[in-house]
């Protein structure tokens, strides 16, 4: 996309989905007046007033948009125009019933909420197309539009449907890949169990059969449903370009715990700038790790700065229990994701809606009005990114890399695995937390990205990888880096297929081993370790490796496999790879990572105490360091000696030479450092 298509706003953005069409018009006022005073800069409209702007086919009442859109500007508040193609009026499904969405059980899913299309639907295609035009036209040259917002969370709620008009589009999407049925049937092994093709119209999605499907058909398939919603993303982007070329287009992501539809490695090129919505688990209690891992992740996809487009202010509607944000906890989530490279924060919603499937999600104006907690919170967040202004479009600085691939996720996560243990999400964050917890910066990476920038790159759960991914890797570390790789990882090629002679597959050269059998453990069973400390163990897997080169680090020292190698050492080329053969308890991990990014001669942003989490964003006259406060005591971090603080604006405590801040517990602090 092209680099020109910028936001025009000052500083961090500020603001949150704004729905006015749930409110009678006397209430606008009221909302634009108190959005000035929490210093709200920029606001999403138009999500979901399909059913209001086209109350018929083809015949539009743009009246409520263009007085809400002038509203804004006057008051000096930015708007983020959505197509608001997440939902399609009730007049759509009456008339083209074809276009809804079948389920893996074959069943027929009614329109009565959001996202009730098939992806694949010409019907809906020409429809979103149609409004999204509309939109464009009018609104390209209107001074309060700064970036539109295509559609709303795609996949959320029908990331794939199995109907007869997606298993034709599904065939196309094979013949575009693969080119004739040869193919197709090595490709996907189709020997075994006689699931030969002779035609392309025998091919279906992967609907529930007798036993195990086909594992590349199943995987191909989640790649397909991907690129439908990409596809239909891709369409009306150009739409809106044909109609504004100017103006920036987004589309917000889901990068978080448990969402798995689509492949944004593909999706992240076809924006002018990525955002990212982002919700906590309550089952997680620590789930400022599951924040800083996803920040990380959404800004190694933007290549930079990115946008907060949604989380929340306190409590959810749609876990089994919501529950409500502790005392700091709302402006530590939001610092923490502008510390690891958000450029805009926002919520859903601005004010908390009385009716309708979200009427329980908490908002930036709660049900209780200005005299709540919520209220006074989000008023002080407004200060506090006023305050940031000068940290926009600073980068992140990492010297270690984390593999992602989704692809590798969801192969690893089908049916049939040696283990069904295996979570790609918990593998990652397992190696990611004590990267975090030392204050390591960390980027993620494509199995093929330029790897140039860092010292060590990690791959916890690779078990896909092709040729030319598995070539970088070990490139990487023949030429000099240090390369870290777990289990079952590099065990099949991009098509499913096992690497013969021996795992690691595609990584046995470059690690110096080979392993002949694999021993998944038991849910709850565990293997003692011997080499890393006293009272080592591991869980999940184990397996026969035998050196081939490497060097034995630490051994499994109870089961069948005593005394066999479980974390091994090669130096190979003029760099050193690493394999971890099982899942080491997570104070074992820690200090086997610790091991080694040391030989990788990796450091620390900067060394603080235990539960204060520090990240760097670096500008091109200074340093940013955040400073967050996660424990239940006060801290003293030292920095430079000329540094300020900003959220204070006050100059840091200096003693000779050295200089520190102190931040209470639960609390932020950004240090801005000269450089």
């Amino acid at each position: 996309m092209s680099t020109a298509r910028r936001l025009r706003l000052p500083g961090i953005a500020y603001g949150g989905d704004y729905n006015p069409e749930q409110w009678p018009e006397e209430v606008w006022a009221e909302d634009v007046r108190l959005m000035r005073e929490a210093g709200v800069t920029m606001v999403s409209v138009n999500i979901f007033a399909w059913a209001l702007l086209e109350p018929r086919e083809g015949e539009y009442d743009f009246s409520r948009l263009d007085r809400i859109l002038a509203l804004l500007h006057e008051n000096g508040i930015a708007a983020d125009l959505a197509t608001p193609t997440a939902a399609p009026p009730a007049w759509f499904f009456v008339e083209h019933p074809d276009a809804l969405p079948v389920d893996k059980d074959g069943r027929t899913l009614s329109y009565g909420s959001r996202q009730t299309f098939c992806p694949s639907s010409p019907a809906y295609r020409e429809a979103a197309l149609r409004i999204a035009r509309v939109l464009g036209e009018r609104y390209a040259d209107h001074p309060a539009v700064v970036m539109w917002h295509v559609h709303n969370e795609y996949g959320c709620h029908n990331g794939e449907c199995y109907c007869d008009t997606s298993a034709a589009a599904f065939r196309d999407w094979l013949r575009a890949k693969y080119d004739d049925l040869a193919a197709l049937n090595h490709a996907w092994g189709t020997t075994f169990w006689s699931q030969w093709y002779y035609d392309w119209d025998e091919i279906i999605p992967p609907r529930p059969t007798g036993a195990v499907p086909n594992p590349t058909h199943q995987l191909d398939w989640r790649r397909f449903c991907s690129d439908a919603l990409l596809s239909l993303c891709k369409a009306e982007r150009e739409v809106l370009l044909e109609a504004d070329p100017t103006t920036p287009a987004t589309t917000n992501f889901m990068v978080m715990y448990n969402f798995d539809k689509l492949d944004y490695w593909r999706w992240a090129p076809e924006l002018d700038i990525v955002s990212n919505d982002h919700y906590l688990q309550s089952t997680d209690p620590e789930s400022q790790i599951d924040i800083a891992l996803s920040g990380d992740l959404v800004r190694s996809l933007a290549g930079g700065p990115w946008l907060l487009m949604e989380h929340s202010t306190g409590a959810v509607n749609w876990q089994p229990v919501n529950r409500a944000k502790t005392a700091g906890e709302l402006r530590r989530n939001a610092l923490s994701h502008v510390a690891r490279g958000a450029d805009g924060i926002a919520y859903f919603q601005w004010r908390a809606a009385k009716a309708g499937a979200e009427q329980w999600h908490s908002a930036m104006l709660p049900h209780a009005g200005t005299d709540s907690q919520i209220w006074r919170d989000v008023v002080r967040l407004g200060a506090d990114l006023r305050s940031l202004a000068e940290v926009r479009g600073s980068a992140g600085v990492a010297e270690v890399a984390i593999v992602w691939d989704w692809s590798a996720w969801w192969a690893v996560e089908l049916p049939s695995q040696p283990s069904g243990e295996l979570r790609f999400q918990d593998l990652v964050r397992a190696w990611y937390e004590p990267l975090w917890r030392a204050g390591v910066a960390v980027d993620f990476v494509r199995p093929d990205a330029d790897l140039s920038a860092y010292k060590l790159v990690l791959a916890p759960s690779l078990y896909l990888v092709d040729d030319e991914g598995a070539k970088n890797l070990t490139g990487f570390a023949s030429g000099g880096g240090t390369l870290a790789v777990g289990f079952h990882s590099g065990a099949v090629d991009e098509n499913c297929h096992v690497r013969l002679g021996g795992y690691p597959g595609a990584f046995r050269e470059a690690l110096g081993v080979r392993t002949d059998e694999l021993f998944p453990l038991l849910a709850g069973e565990t293997v003692g370790l011997s080499g890393l400390g006293e009272g080592a163990t591991a869980e999940v897997w184990s397996e026969r490796v035998a050196l081939a080169g490497a060097e034995p680090i630490a051994t499994y020292a109870s089961g069948p496999l005593t005394g066999v190698p479980a974390v091994t050492r090669h130096a190979y080329g003029s760099g050193t790879a690493w394999y971890v053969a099982t899942r080491p308890d997570p104070s074992t991990l820690a200090s086997l990572l610790d091991r080694v990014r040391a030989d990788a001669g990796v450091e620390s942003v900067r060394t603080t105490p235990e539960g204060v989490e520090a990240v760097l964003r670096r500008g091109p006259d200074a340093d940013y360091l955040f400073l967050i406060n996660h424990g239940e005591t006060a801290a003293e971090i030292e920095v430079a000696a000329d540094a300020s603080e900003l959220l204070t604006g006050k100059e840091v405590a200096t003693s000779g030479v050295s200089a520190t801040v102190l931040v209470a517990a639960g609390d932020v602090a950004v240090v801005r450092e000269p450089r």
